[in-house]
């Protein structure tokens, strides 16, 4: 249903209505005059509208002399009315209340140093900003300085045994499940990927145009994988 064409027509039916109920009052006696031609055609319209919000308002049954039957056809469509001009409103109220995400419970490492370029507008550089703060705990809780933040992610989650100078993140949980073995190469691979795809795009196009929203959610990204450095635990080679 169109509610604003809705709303248009019946309001356009009750003033004709109104209208017409007050020339019969000011007639001053029982030689009423008789409703325009096109009220008699709206009221066709008005009911079939009264019907789609509710099933059988628009059948009301019409007795008495000409001035009741007009008063009768008034109330179905205030009622259809009213509905029309609350349909949008009624929707939003009875959707799902969706969850919200706010920037200040992000990770700190994402969320402090984003936080004053995000209050610039500057979003691009609050996620570069993010994305190189969180590579830098990861490489000063490794204690590694000598790969790039793709290639340092690939190795700190890989699955591999540690090697001298090559410590490894590892998740708390059994190993030997396969749901372990998925966490950590899901973080492998979605740490890697976020400073491919994210924060290189950042750091190298001039403008990228993101949206806050947009950009929202990339930081929500690199707070997952600050969450994730920090339960880790790091294991050196024996």
């Amino acid at each position: 249903m169109d509610h604003a064409y809705a709303v248009e027509k019946l309001t356009k039916f009750i003033e004709g209505i109104d209208a017409h109920l007050d020339a019969i009052d000011d007639s001053g006696s029982y030689n009423w005059p008789d409703p325009p031609r096109w009220l008699e055609v709206e009221e066709v319209r008005a009911r079939l509208i009264e019907n789609a919000y509710e099933p059988g308002l628009g059948d009301y049954e019409q007795s008495g002399n000409r001035r009741d039957l007009w008063v009768q056809a008034r109330y179905p469509a205030i009622q259809a009315l009213g509905r029309a001009q609350s349909a949008e409103e009624m929707a939003a109220f009875l959707r799902p209340t969706s969850p919200a995400l706010t920037a200040d419970t992000l990770h700190p490492w994402v969320w402090e140093p984003a936080a004053p370029l995000w209050a610039a507008e500057a979003y691009q550089d609050a996620v570069l900003a993010a994305a190189r703060t969180v590579n830098r705990r990861l490489q000063q809780k490794l204690g590694r300085h000598d790969v790039g933040e793709t290639d340092l992610c690939m190795q700190t989650f890989d699955m591999k045994a540690p090697v001298e100078g090559k410590p490894r993140l590892r998740f708390d949980g059994d190993r030997s499940t396969p749901t372990w073995r998925a966490r950590q190469d899901g973080a492998k691979y979605t740490s890697a990927g976020a400073f491919l795809a994210i924060r290189n795009l950042a750091a190298h196009e001039d403008e990228v145009n993101w949206s806050q929203q947009e950009a929202l959610e990339y930081l929500a990204t690199f707070s997952v994988i600050a969450r994730w450095i920090e339960e880790c635990t790091v294991e050196t080679a024996p």
